[in-house]
């Protein structure tokens, strides 16, 4: 028993370093979600998500610090389930798509801050804007299945959405506006990385 725990110890050893090595992941579109949500005629609020994203995470779980995140979003890709309103966050009034059709974001610094957290610091770029903002950033464990390794991650921040440009607006009668200044971020993504098939023997 001595000699069999020896041996597990010693190829924990030999497997830790790979197993906490950085590699590279990539954004799972088809289980991720981009949403936003904001405050509408003062009263409700409104979200929406964009259904196009794509990017990579280079993350290091012993060395957190250098981590890398970059995401790239389809603006015209935004979906609040109202196709009028659609139309007009594409337009010049909000995303303006036509001259501005990515939202990008890309990581200046990675800390962990607990079990399974992180704050993540990075330039958003909306409508050709470029703002710092602050993610916090709460990751699952890794799994491992058919061929592939993969984490979630969810990440939240608020914006002012006048800071990137977006100062389209109509004052209600009652008093107040129709869209409020601020918008909420939450981010759900699934990361995929392939694993090399097992050696033949």
């Amino acid at each position: 028993m001595k000699t069999f725990a020896r041996f597990i110890s010693a190829l924990a050893l030999l497997l830790l370093p790979g197993l906490l090595s950085a590699a590279t992941y990539q954004i799972d579109a088809s289980h991720s979600t981009a949403a936003f949500t904001v405050r509408h005629m003062m009263v409700t609020n409104v979200s929406g998500a964009f259904g196009k994203m794509s990017g990579t995470v280079e993350f290091d779980p012993a060395n957190p610090s250098a981590s890398k995140i970059d995401v790239t979003i389809e603006a015209a890709s935004v979906d609040t389930r109202n196709a009028k309103r659609d139309e007009h966050l594409r337009s010049a009034d909000f995303f303006d798509v036509a001259n501005h059709p990515t939202i990008t974001f890309r990581s200046t610094k990675v800390e962990r801050t607990g079990e399974d957290r992180y704050r993540v610091t990075g330039n958003l770029t909306l409508r050709g804007v470029t703002k710092e903002v602050t993610l916090e950033v709460e990751t699952t464990p890794e799994i491992q299945a058919q061929g592939s390794a993969r984490f979630g991650a969810s990440a939240t921040t608020r914006i002012n959405r006048k800071d990137f440009g977006v100062n389209w607006n109509r004052t209600l009668d009652a008093g107040g506006v129709v869209v409020s200044d601020e918008v909420r971020i939450n981010i759900d993504v699934a990361l995929v990385r392939k694993l090399a098939p097992p050696a033949k023997s």
